[in-house]
């Protein structure tokens, strides 16, 4: 994608608008930082697989929030289907905010591992829900829209 269409460039931009909004209502709850994380934002990381201007939407959405956003958005465009689309934001945000908040809480100690591995589950748990289960409805739903039809990569 060279060139860029005003339509394409405004999709991004709500895009981003509704990570950081979501992102908000997701810490309104207590649930957006933490080792037990569950946002709500995290659903639109499965964008990707039918918006390719969903990847900069989401990297400008995620800037305050993570850098795993953005790499399981890129990930996640390059998924065959649906199911799978919904894993690279699991992944992503379990080994690398599972690590980040490892090292926040205990350093490099000899903790380190266990705190990893409950962190890395816990992210994991919070963000299953919302890609697998929340993302998965949207990516079901989407093609179903009319103003969206003609619009989405087919897969």
């Amino acid at each position: 994608m060279s060139k860029w269409s005003t339509r394409q460039i405004a999709t991004a931009a709500i895009i981003a608008a509704l990570y950081t909004v979501m992102s908000l209502l997701s810490s309104i709850f207590g649930l957006t930082y933490g080792p037990i994380q569950c946002r709500f934002s995290e659903a639109l990381t499965v964008l990707p697989f039918f918006l390719p201007e969903a990847v900069p939407g989401l990297f400008v959405g995620c800037l305050v929030t993570n850098l795993a956003t953005l790499l399981a958005a890129l990930w996640t465009a390059k998924m065959p289907n649906k199911f799978l689309a919904t894993l690279p934001p699991v992944i992503c945000n379990a080994v690398i905010i599972g690590a980040m908040i490892a090292w926040y809480e205990g350093g490099f100690s000899t903790q380190f591992p266990a705190l990893f591995a409950y962190n890395a589950l816990t992210v994991g748990i919070g963000e299953a829900i919302a890609c697998c289960v929340l993302g998965l409805l949207l990516l079901e739903v989407m093609p179903r829209i009319p103003a969206l039809r003609g619009r989405l990569a087919v897969r």
